[in-house]
Protein backbone atom coordinates (compact mmCIF):
# COMPACT_ATOMS: atom_id res chain seq x y z
CA UNK A 1 0.00 0.00 0.00
CA UNK A 2 1.45 3.38 -0.97
CA UNK A 3 1.58 6.37 1.38
CA UNK A 4 -1.46 8.09 -0.13
CA UNK A 5 -3.57 4.95 0.30
CA UNK A 6 -2.30 4.52 3.86
CA UNK A 7 -3.30 8.08 4.73
CA UNK A 8 -6.72 7.66 3.11
CA UNK A 9 -7.23 4.44 5.08
CA UNK A 10 -6.23 6.18 8.33
CA UNK A 11 -8.91 8.83 7.71
CA UNK A 12 -11.55 6.25 6.72
CA UNK A 13 -10.84 4.14 9.80
CA UNK A 14 -10.53 6.90 12.39
CA UNK A 15 -13.46 8.98 11.16
CA UNK A 16 -15.65 5.95 10.39
CA UNK A 17 -16.13 7.15 6.82
CA UNK A 18 -17.86 4.91 4.30
CA UNK A 19 -15.29 2.84 2.39
CA UNK A 20 -15.93 4.76 -0.82
CA UNK A 21 -15.71 8.18 0.84
CA UNK A 22 -13.37 10.80 -0.55
CA UNK A 23 -11.06 11.04 2.44
CA UNK A 24 -9.03 13.72 0.66
CA UNK A 25 -11.93 16.14 1.13
CA UNK A 26 -12.04 15.68 4.91
CA UNK A 27 -11.96 18.92 6.91
CA UNK A 28 -12.29 19.24 10.69
CA UNK A 29 -15.65 20.73 11.61
CA UNK A 30 -17.11 20.01 8.17
CA UNK A 31 -16.70 16.25 7.85
CA UNK A 32 -19.39 14.32 9.71
CA UNK A 33 -17.89 12.39 12.58
CA UNK A 34 -14.64 14.38 12.82
CA UNK A 35 -14.91 15.59 16.38
CA UNK A 36 -12.26 15.83 19.11
CA UNK A 37 -12.45 12.11 19.96
CA UNK A 38 -12.19 11.07 16.31
CA UNK A 39 -9.33 13.55 15.91
CA UNK A 40 -7.27 11.74 18.53
CA UNK A 41 -8.11 8.39 16.89
CA UNK A 42 -6.93 9.85 13.59
CA UNK A 43 -3.65 10.97 15.14
CA UNK A 44 -3.12 7.47 16.54
CA UNK A 45 -3.91 5.88 13.13
CA UNK A 46 -1.47 8.17 11.34
CA UNK A 47 1.28 7.66 13.90
CA UNK A 48 0.91 3.88 13.68
CA UNK A 49 0.63 3.76 9.88
CA UNK A 50 3.70 5.92 9.28
CA UNK A 51 5.75 5.16 12.42
CA UNK A 52 5.95 8.83 13.38
CA UNK A 53 5.28 10.80 16.56
CA UNK A 54 3.35 14.02 16.03
CA UNK A 55 4.00 16.84 18.46
CA UNK A 56 1.24 18.79 20.17
CA UNK A 57 1.38 21.68 17.69
CA UNK A 58 1.04 19.28 14.76
CA UNK A 59 -1.91 17.52 16.39
CA UNK A 60 -3.68 20.84 16.88
CA UNK A 61 -2.74 22.08 13.39
CA UNK A 62 -4.03 18.99 11.55
CA UNK A 63 -7.37 20.29 10.31
CA UNK A 64 -7.70 18.61 6.92
CA UNK A 65 -6.39 15.78 4.78
CA UNK A 66 -4.06 18.18 2.96
CA UNK A 67 -2.74 19.50 6.26
CA UNK A 68 -2.02 15.91 7.33
CA UNK A 69 -0.03 15.47 4.11
CA UNK A 70 1.95 18.61 4.88
CA UNK A 71 2.67 17.50 8.44
CA UNK A 72 3.79 14.06 7.27
CA UNK A 73 6.14 15.67 4.75
CA UNK A 74 7.91 17.34 7.70
CA UNK A 75 8.53 13.83 9.01
CA UNK A 76 10.06 12.71 5.73
CA UNK A 77 6.94 10.98 4.42
CA UNK A 78 6.12 11.79 0.80
CA UNK A 79 2.41 11.08 0.48
CA UNK A 80 2.27 11.95 -3.21
CA UNK A 81 4.98 11.47 -5.80
CA UNK A 82 6.63 14.75 -6.69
Amino acid sequence: MNSLDKLKQAFITALALPSGAEAERAVYGETAGWDSVAHMALVAEIEAAFDVMLDTEEVIDMSSFSKAEEILSRHGVAVRAA
